[in-house]
């Protein structure tokens, strides 16, 4: 087919498509950034539910566009139609404004690259097929379902790659008359690429994140377009990544096989590629086998991003630990560097795991931990509370009424050089502080005490007729060394342990009777500050709701 006829040939195949790639690539005019700025996006398919790993890629895109003053943007590739849900896409938004993972442009977030959804670019692609078919890179296949499947159990039975490509691409060169007729016929068709690859090739691809990769050339003749006109992935974000001027590609490792075919589509299409880097996945040990698996949406629970937002894991924490995966060296330069912001450091590919990258829940908790360390007792509130609004709303109308109390005691052991670490998440604080609001505690009746020992009440409250919450916690202590030595204890574990036969017990174990007595449990944040904060009246009332419930 000459020059002449494949022009005619484009024309009745798109008749509609009435513009050519020079208006497109006047549409989309160079964008006014540094030279180094990277321009990023994240590309998810409305097709299921946001995991970790959507929002570490996303998280990546994000901090390299940042730190470049460049732009990162939102895409949604929703050419897969059958397989998107309902709300896929309002998930998808609601999920990256959540989390905080905010793209500076895209879909929803307005720009001038748009629009941000390849569904309704569908004449941009064709308008790109089109001029692929008149310069011979591209072609109808007449070819069915049947005739595909049986071309691929030919090439199982002879243990040769499956695909179109060679002598399998039977429809490759159909003269204009030929294909005239089967358009008469009222044959279905697909376009597909004319590939100019040789298999016998090598060819070098340098990824960012894993070095230098070799494959063979791209030889198939690959679906561009569906048998309904619509883009396949693989074309829709070669043109959308060339307009919308897409610096660097971050993705996950399991498209690294589609490398050298997204190559070829650049070249025929004749765009500069942008560079690309493939993250490794998270892995996981399975419990059950013990092996190294990838995380799993269906048998894990941190793998969901709901499962976060639902437990009320601090965004920031959250943060924090996708940049310890994002960057080696980024755990070690943050416990340097802990009045540091993310945005502080400098992210580069050389610093990202080339293998798997192993979940550590541990690792989450702690610098949830820390998280909440690092933050005093108000701002704990006011984020509890935002929390507990969408979650726990009768919790969170117990926290409205009790605000200055629940303060009061996160602001426990705050201030000192090593704060307390006993929060990693918000639905914590209610775990943690139910003895703070009389209500729960009342509700527990001490059901979180589990120990058998009975604590002696009279002792405790003979003990708080003389009680002074006005003293400091030295001077508290103190005095309550010297009423457990009039009273036959000894003043520290360490004089009970050289005569335990001397003595009754020791001063800790007046203390674990009053804190059990307070808190329903035998461990806490400081007792004497808890004693404070209650005052005389509340404190006498739980030595006697002990009293009735626990004493015999």
């Amino acid at each position: 087919m000459d020059k002449e006829e494949r022009v005619e040939l484009a024309k009745l195949l798109f008749p509609n498509v009435s513009k050519t790639r020079d208006d497109y690539e006047k549409m989309y005019p160079k964008r006014k950034l540094n030279k180094d700025a990277m321009v990023t996006r994240y590309g998810p398919s409305p097709t299921g539910s946001v995991h970790l790993g959507n929002l570490f890629s996303a998280f990546c895109d994000m901090v390299y566009a940042r730190q470049s003053e460049g732009s990162f943007y939102l895409r949604i590739e929703d050419t897969d139609q059958k397989r998107a849900v309902e709300g896929g896409i309002d998930n998808i938004t609601s999920v990256l404004k959540g989390f905080q993972i905010l793209p500076t442009e895209g879909y929803h977030f307005e720009g001038e690259y748009g629009p941000y959804q390849q569904s309704k670019r569908t004449e941009i692609y064709q308008t790109y097929v089109k001029e692929l078919i008149e310069n011979n890179l591209a072609y109808p296949c007449f070819m069915t379902e049947e005739e595909l499947n049986q071309i691929k159990e030919e090439q199982t039975i002879i243990k040769t790659k499956i695909g179109i490509y060679g002598v399998y691409a039977v429809d490759r060169d159909l003269s204009l008359e030929e294909i005239k007729q089967k358009l008469a016929n009222h044959e279905e068709y697909v376009i597909r690429l004319k590939s100019p690859g040789n298999a016998n090739k090598q060819i070098e691809i340098v990824d960012c994140i894993k070095g230098k990769l070799k494959f063979k050339e791209h030889d198939m003749d690959t679906v561009l377009l569906k048998k309904d006109g619509t883009p396949t992935y693989h074309l829709a974000h070669v043109i959308d990544d060339h307009l919308m001027q897409t610096t660097h590609v971050i993705r996950g490792d399991e498209w690294v096989s589609s490398l050298p075919l997204h190559i070829q589509l650049f070249e025929v299409l004749g765009f500069i590629p942008p560079k690309y880097a493939h993250i490794a996945p998270l892995t996981i040990k399975d419990q059950e086998t013990g092996t190294i698996r990838k995380l799993s949406k269906r048998k894990d629970p941190w793998a969901g991003a709901k499962f976060y937002e639902e437990q009320g894991i601090p965004i920031d924490a959250l943060h924090l630990y996708l940049a310890t995966i994002a960057n080696t060296n980024f755990e070690e330069w943050y416990l340097n560097h802990s009045d540091k912001k993310i945005s502080d450091f400098t992210f580069t590919f050389e610093k990202q795991a080339v293998g798997g990258t192993s979940f550590d829940e541990d690792k989450l908790t702690n610098l949830c931990k820390t998280y909440f360390s690092h933050k005093n007792g108000e701002e704990v509130y006011k984020e509890t509370l935002a929390y507990t609004k969408k979650f726990d709303p009768q919790y969170y109308e117990l926290l409205l009424s009790n605000k200055d109390v629940m303060v009061a005691f996160l602001n426990i052991e705050k201030d000192g050089p090593r704060p307390r670490k006993d929060i990693s998440k918000y639905s914590d604080v209610k775990e943690e502080f139910s003895y703070a609001i009389d209500e729960l505690f009342e509700k527990e009746n001490y059901s979180k005490y589990d120990g058998d020992k009975e604590y002696d009440v009279r002792l405790v409250l003979e003990y708080l007729n003389d009680l002074n919450l006005d003293h400091s916690n030295e001077e508290w202590f103190q005095g309550i060394k010297e009423f457990a030595v009039q009273k036959g204890y000894a003043p520290s574990p360490k004089e009970y342990k050289k005569s335990p036969d001397k003595y009754k017990g020791h001063v800790g174990d007046i203390c674990e009777a009053i804190r059990v007595m307070l808190t329903g449990r035998t461990k806490s944040p400081d007792l004497f500050s808890i004693m404070k904060i209650l005052g005389i009246e509340k404190i006498k009332n739980r030595v006697a709701l002990y009293q009735k419930v626990v004493a015999k």
